[in-house]
């Protein structure tokens, strides 16, 4: 991710805007020409005018919501941030990468290698995350994707109806279709059909995956929660039950006032992304807090593996197994390379796949940063303590 004077520039050099900005293109062209050849506005009444403007428009505020989604990101924590009061410090975590703290709802991401403030996710479809700053920019973004993408489908499937299935199904009428294909603009070929097809098939999968993260997202902002938090919150809640108390989300403040805390007249969120409006008996760090009990609950359950079988980080792990190749983490966390004699804190189990931080030795291991991630099962051995041995660690023997 660059931070420079071109970042607006390169942040879209990536296969995810590429992506996004031919999809949109493709699809609102498309539609536009099979609106000019059904609904020729010069022939037809003054609504076909209408109609063919509504389709443009779908298409300039898609365009205007994705780019301020980009270019405006998500907010940064500035690095090296620490809070004004030195005590509050207990009650953050403090960021490697960034050499700061974490403010509150911030964390870091691997890809933009920043803190990001109220992150949500890392959206690969405008290279970028959708946090604090863009997150009601994204979020409209997407829901006129999917408005815009349903009408651009059902004008393209109406147009191919009348310029190709009539003329199969019904020959005797083709007198009624070629009234129709009389464009003043252009003659309808095969061709257009061919792309008119290809942009429903587009169009129908724009709707189906915007429209399931469009219902994901609303329903985290009715809650003022982000999907990190989401997860976080239930592991809260866990706790807390086993403890025989309650665990008090504090930025849920009614879904009134989480829509306003996202959705302002002037597109700018409230607030300035470090200090947050909190629910009445609770403070600025109550999930802060709560996330630090997590970590400190997660390294007792840290079980060490020694790894016996090396592992390359490939994407395809054929070479240990067709079910560890196929059964593979459904996460867009990394996997890690390790190699035998490695030594890694194990903190998630799948039946085929291990989650875990390698443990560095070098200083100059430890100066590249922390590295943790997935790697098969069966390329190590857990640790166990060998009573008879003075207490000294040695693989479990099958």
């Amino acid at each position: 991710m660059c931070f420079g004077p071109f970042r607006p520039l390169r942040q879209l050099c990536h296969w995810g805007p590429f992506v996004a900005i031919f999809l949109i293109l493709y699809i609102t062209t498309t539609a536009i020409v099979c609106d000019l050849s059904s609904w020729p506005p010069l022939r037809d009444s003054p609504l076909s005018l209408a109609h063919c403007a509504m389709l443009l428009i779908w298409g300039l505020t898609i365009f205007y919501n994705y780019f301020h989604a980009v270019f405006l990101g998500p907010g940064f924590v500035p690095k090296g941030w620490r809070p004004a009061n030195p005590e509050d410090e207990k009650s953050l975590q403090f960021c490697q990468p960034c050499g700061g703290y974490k403010a509150p709802r911030a964390h870091h991401c691997r890809y933009c290698k920043r803190c990001v403030m109220k992150m949500d996710h890392h959206c690969p479809w405008i290279n970028a995350c959708c946090g604090h700053r863009n997150h009601a920019y994204f979020t409209k973004f997407l829901i006129f994707a999917v408005l815009g993408c349903a009408h651009g489908a059902i004008v393209c499937m109406y147009t191919v109806y009348l310029q190709l299935f009539q003329l199969i199904l019904y020959p005797r009428r083709r007198y009624m279709v070629q009234e129709i294909r009389q464009s003043p603009y252009y003659e309808f070929t095969i061709i257009h059909i061919i792309c008119s097809i290809l942009a429903i098939g587009f169009a129908l999968g724009v709707c189906i995956a915007v429209g399931i993260l469009f219902f994901i997202q609303m329903k985290s902002i009715l809650k003022n929660e982000t999907g990190i938090e989401t997860w976080i919150k239930t592991k809260a809640n866990a706790r807390h039950r086993r403890k025989g108390s309650e665990f008090i989300y504090p930025y849920h403040l009614g879904w009134k006032k989480n829509l306003a805390e996202v959705f302002t007249w002037s597109g700018i969120p409230n607030g300035d992304g470090m200090e947050w409006v909190v629910r009445e008996g609770c403070d600025q760090y109550t999930l802060t807090r709560e996330q630090l009990a997590q970590k400190a609950e997660k390294k007792h359950r840290l079980v060490e593996y020694e790894v016996t079988d090396d592992y390359s980080g490939s994407v395809c792990a054929i070479g240990h197994g067709i079910c560890t190749c196929i059964r593979i983490p459904l996460s867009d966390e990394p996997r890690i390379k390790v190699e035998i004699g490695d030594i890694i804190m194990v903190s998630r189990w799948k039946k085929y796949w291990l989650y875990g931080d390698k443990v560095l030795e070098t200083d100059e291991e430890k100066a590249k940063g922390r590295v943790r991630g997935w790697f098969p099962s069966n390329c190590a051995e857990e640790f166990v303590i060998d009573n008879c041995s003075n207490g000294t660690n040695k693989p479990k023997e099958d």
